[in-house]
């Protein structure tokens, strides 16, 4: 795993380049419209002409609450009493799980810096702190559903980074197109901690499932494509993105990823606009195991991983257009689930939101 502190250095050193170049030539910042860009939670939507930076930074909330068996909802007392726990028969190991998931909320803050050191190039580089906080119910016994107790467990951490190159392939003035060339780096830890409620009553310490944890460990492919249009106060665009994972790490790999996204846009005058979007994402199970997590719970399970959403998101951008909040670009964006197919018995995402800001200089 690539150590967090020199890829953070390695963020903060651009960061100084980029407004140290923003200082210099504040008196060059041109007015953004609203819509110039697609929905604050996409990546890579754009490119920059030459000489320009782009400064940003996003947060967003993903709350998730109760849990599903393929595309049905199943409460946490039926998982307890019928889904099989993988570990049986290991010592200590009951037959159904005894630790179910209630509820989790994962917060994300996204510093992302682009430099076009070209015209037919741009450059990409986004590093990434997140919170995890998960809150479970743990069931006494080897059977039945018989409460012992509710715990949470937390981690939080740096995550992977990414680094992308922006490749122009056509831009007419009424249509472009470019390509995503991207990679992530492994700098998010892979052996996080936490207590947990055990079905005996004992509070261990062990290492957190696969979903508490915060990075892939893994060097991962990350190619693309991006499409914008435009008519009068219309925009719109699509992107395709997927996530190739090159190794195994603990003795595992995540599963890869695809996902698909469109946008329609309205500006309703050049400083605000209001978004569309669908989102379909798909992802594979996680191949292998970490012999080091294992317990009576889903997230251990490697195959209770990945799936396929339908995503709605609806979108605010408002963008400064003279004076000091010139090249300043504020969005908002809220996700709701149209449609969820998951692998096994896992947690559902009730929502997410993001909000973001963007700062283009030259």
């Amino acid at each position: 795993v690539v150590s967090p502190s020199s890829w953070l250095r390695l963020l903060m050193k651009l960061s100084m380049v980029g407004l140290s170049a923003a200082a210099a030539t504040a008196d060059e910042r041109a007015a953004l419209n609203a819509a110039d860009h697609a929905p604050i939670s996409v990546m890579g939507d754009h490119v920059h002409s030459a000489g320009e930076w782009m400064w940003s930074y996003r947060f967003t909330r993903m709350a998730m609450a109760g849990n599903r068996m393929g595309g049905s909802a199943i409460e946490p007392d039926a998982i307890a009493a019928t889904v099989p726990n993988r570990f049986f028969g290991r010592p200590m190991q009951p037959p159904t799980l005894r630790i179910a998931p209630i509820e989790m909320n994962m917060d994300m803050h996204k510093l992302g810096v682009m430099r076009a050191p070209a015209n037919w190039l741009t450059l990409m580089a986004m590093g990434m702190y997140m919170e995890k906080e998960m809150s479970l119910m743990t069931y006494q016994g080897g059977r039945g559903i018989l409460r012992r107790g509710r715990f949470k467990v937390k981690t939080k951490g740096l995550s992977d980074l990414r680094f992308f190159g922006l490749i122009k392939i056509h831009d007419d003035g009424a249509h472009r197109w470019h390509l995503n060339a991207g990679f992530s780096a492994p700098a998010g830890s892979t052996k996080e901690r936490g207590q947990i409620l055990a079905p005996t009553g004992e509070r261990p310490t062990v290492r957190t499932p696969y979903a508490m944890q915060l990075g892939s460990g893994t060097w991962d492919l990350l190619p693309g494509i991006t499409y914008n249009g435009g008519w009068e106060q219309w925009r719109w665009g699509g992107q395709y993105m997927g996530g190739f994972r090159l190794g195994r790490n603990n003795g595992y790999a995540l599963g890869d990823w695809q996902e698909v996204t469109a946008w329609l846009s309205y500006q309703w005058r050049p400083f605000i606009s209001a978004s569309l979007r669908l989102q379909y994402h798909s992802s594979g199970r996680i191949t292998g195991m970490d012999p080091m997590i294992a317990g009576p719970v889903q997230t251990a399970d490697p195959d209770n991983y990945g799936g396929e959403a339908v995503v709605l998101g609806l979108g605010l951008n408002v963008a400064g257009q003279t004076g000091t909040l010139a090249g300043h670009r504020l969005a908002l964006e809220a996700g709701l689930p149209l449609r969820r197919d998951l692998h096994g018995v896992q947690m559902e995402t009730d929502w997410t939101l993001t909000a973001g800001w963007q700062y283009a200089f030259k």
